[in-house]
């Protein structure tokens, strides 16, 4: 029976090895077409952080190469007790897709706002009267999710996914941005010509607090124009000194976060114009230049997360299987599950970014849609 000293070092090892993994594959994110497949993947997977949905699309790239599963890209997963919930098992044999779940701790204060009087809690220790208990995570640790593909059993019920004709705009899509740029302080225009703008499809202006959109496109464009703006909107602006140098990034910020929202909306993104994040390859406060794509990742699906959460449109999945609720989607499988031939009890934790990601500082400026 191991050790637990050995236990400790066996998960270390297999964290060392995802942060390999997840390295490797985000150092590969150096052209506008990785980027843009990048994140209409996490699009999908927007329930996941971006580091793992990233994990999850390079371990399912390798199961598709080794035969194990059908087809390229996984669809639904989660794990290896949801499955069964569903009335799914995993096949034997088939390897979890390994990925960074929290390890929380429970702290307690009698003075919340003073932030060094939490201490943590040991295992089964009572708060003392009248203090507060907070979680708060303190590490990470290797789990487990499978695919869909992975698993045999019940039918999986397929929602409606949105269909688009060719530059149409997804239904309710252009009022829902336009009233959480409203929301935000800034009075949308429409335009009736590029030529207003500076020659810009859209322009965020942080003087005038007003958002303009030019009209002498389809809708499909004018509403992606929107989106990039409104990304603009809620990641910069005259207050971005810092890296005013950086300046490509907020670009690739707002850009990122439009073809997310037409992503998780059925829109064909493949005409999008996502710039080229090769520029990042200078460090940005002394970071190495993956560190700053991860952390912008993580920065762009948390934007647009939290704008689909503020509409009522139809939207493609996130990754969830139908018929399991959103929390119990961010409850990672057991640690040590390897494959179907060895489970374990799962522990009841969330899927969320690798600890000490910081946003990328970006720019003023005036955010034109590309």
């Amino acid at each position: 029976m191991a050790t637990r000293q050995e236990a400790r070092e066996a998960r270390e090892a297999k964290l060392d090895e995802l942060h390999e993994r997840l390295t490797g594959a985000v150092e590969r994110l150096v052209s506008g077409p990785d980027w843009a497949r990048a994140l209409a993947f996490a699009a999908r997977f927007r329930s996941r952080s971006f580091n793992n949905a990233t994990l999850i699309w390079l371990q399912h790239m390798e199961a598709f190469e080794a035969g194990r599963v059908s087809e390229p890209f996984p669809s639904y997963v989660a794990g290896y007790k949801q499955w069964q919930q569903l009335g799914r098992q995993v096949e034997k044999g088939q390897p979890g897709y390994q990925i960074l779940a929290p390890v929380t701790g429970r702290f307690a204060s009698a003075n919340p706002a003073d932030a060094d009087s939490w201490r943590r809690l040991g295992k089964g220790e009572k708060p003392r009267p009248g203090e507060v208990v907070r979680s708060k995570m303190v590490g990470v640790r290797p789990a487990y999710v499978w695919d869909a593909s992975q698993t045999s059993g019940d039918p999986i019920p397929e929602p409606p996914a949105p269909r688009l004709l060719e530059g149409e705009a997804p239904a309710g899509l252009w009022d829902g941005l336009a009233a959480q740029v409203e929301a935000a302080g800034f009075a949308v225009l429409r335009v009736p010509h590029e030529g207003m703008i500076h020659g810009a499809n859209g322009m965020t202006d942080y003087t005038a607090n007003t958002v303009a959109v030019r009209e002498n496109m389809d809708p499909a464009a004018q509403v992606k124009t929107l989106a990039h703006e409104l990304g603009h909107v809620l990641l910069h602006g005259p207050d971005a000194e810092e890296a005013r140098q950086h300046r490509g990034i907020g670009e690739v910020e707002a850009e990122s976060v439009a073809l997310m929202i037409g992503a998780a909306h059925g829109m064909d993104t493949s005409g999008y114009t996502i710039p080229y994040v090769s520029t990042w390859a200078a460090r940005v406060d002394g970071r190495e230049p993956v560190e700053v794509v991860k952390a912008t990742g993580e920065r762009v699906r948390k934007t647009a997360l939290a704008i689909l959460d503020q509409l009522d449109t139809e939207q493609i999945g996130d990754g969830t299987p139908p018929g399991l609720d959103r929390d119990a989607a961010r409850r990672e499988a057991p640690a040590h599950a390897r494959s179907a031939a060895e489970p374990a009890a799962p522990r009841r934790v969330a899927s969320l970014p690798e600890p000490g990601a910081r946003p990328v500082a970006v720019p003023a400026f005036e955010g034109r849609g590309l």
